[in-house]
This record gives structure tokens, sequence and C-alpha cells, in this order.
């Protein structure tokens, strides 16, 4: 009998963010949010990619994505850590930054 393969999910955050601010979004994503994300081992794997299909003149956005083990661990991590880390960002970018957040299932 085969072992059962366990399901990936994929937690992505888009983010929008100013031009003049993205480099400092960058430094903030490395220095402090991967890091605080990473203390409770709930996300794993953190990934950033710079989306390119959505490039305008006065903005960047970027894909933030992180593995996770089910939709239940997810939202113990929202309800205790992401909540006030998306307060920390607010508190920083201010409206310079807009995200939305996806959950996906690997298929393949």
């Amino acid at each position: 009998m085969d072992k059962k393969e366990k399901i990936m999910l994929i937690y992505n955050t888009t983010y929008h963010v100013n031009l003049e601010d993205a480099r400092n979004f960058i430094i903030w994503l490395n220095e402090y949010y991967i890091p605080e994300v990473e203390k409770t081992n709930n996300l794993t794997n953190p990934r950033i990619f710079r989306i390119l299909s959505h490039k305008e003149q006065d903005s960047e956005c970027f894909s933030v994505q992180w593995e996770v083990e089910n939709s239940a661990v997810l939202h113990h991590w929202h309800i205790k850590q992401g909540i006030l880390l998306n307060e920390e960002m607010q508190k920083i970018f201010k409206d310079k930054v807009v995200g939305f957040s996806t959950l996906m299932e690997v298929v393949r």
C-alpha cells in the first residue's frame, strides 16, 4: 500500500507597494517580518517574488509565499501573530502598502 502524500498548502500574500517604499518594504520583510513568522514554526519555507506582469510606473508588486500544513494551522497563526504583524506593517507603511492573501493547494 502506498503512503498517502501529505497535502501541501501555500499561503500567498500579494502586496502592491509604492515605488519609493519598495526597497524599504523588502528590507522590512527580510529583517523583521520573515524572522518573526519563522519563530512560530507554523509557516515554513518563505519565498519572496517580484511580480512582473503588473508593473506600473509608480509601484511594484511582490508575492510572499509560505508553506503551511493545513488551514487550521494557518487560522491559528493568523489569530495569534498575523493580525499583529499586519498592524505593525500598517504603522510603518500606512497606505503605501496594500495586500491581499490567498490560500492555495499544491496539485502537482
